[in-house]
């Protein structure tokens, strides 16, 4: 999994910096900085694609932001990233109860057997 959004255009592989939505009613096309959550009736758009965005005859485009500047992970980000991997690399703890052995193995997958008292 990309955890980077990528622009939305067909084939351009960089990364979103910008969410494009419309305003149909109004005949608006409102470009503002990218949104945390990817929306199905939105449009992830690179700066390059951005800053070149116009809109059909008649429409307005209304740009929330004046220069959209690709951004690298955040302090907070990689804090996030860290503290997961330190999670994921602990020891699991016994998941089995005390009366459960293991009597086979293939692969990752494992034969237990309840032990009888």
């Amino acid at each position: 999994m990309n955890p980077v959004r990528q622009c939305s255009r067909t084939a351009c592989v960089r990364p979103a910096v910008s969410t494009l939505t419309y305003v149909y009613a109004d005949s608006t096309a409102v470009l503002g900085p990218l949104a945390h959550l990817a929306e199905p009736h939105s449009y992830d758009l690179c700066a390059e694609h951005a800053e070149r965005l116009t809109a059909p005859r008649g429409w307005e485009v209304v740009r929330l932001s004046p220069k959209f500047v690709e951004s690298g992970p955040s302090p907070d980000d990689l804090s996030a990233l860290a503290d997961a991997v330190r999670e994921a690399g602990r020891a699991p703890g016994n998941a089995e109860p005390d009366d459960v052995t293991e009597v086979g193995r293939r692969g990752h997958l494992r034969v237990l057997r309840a032990d009888q008292r």
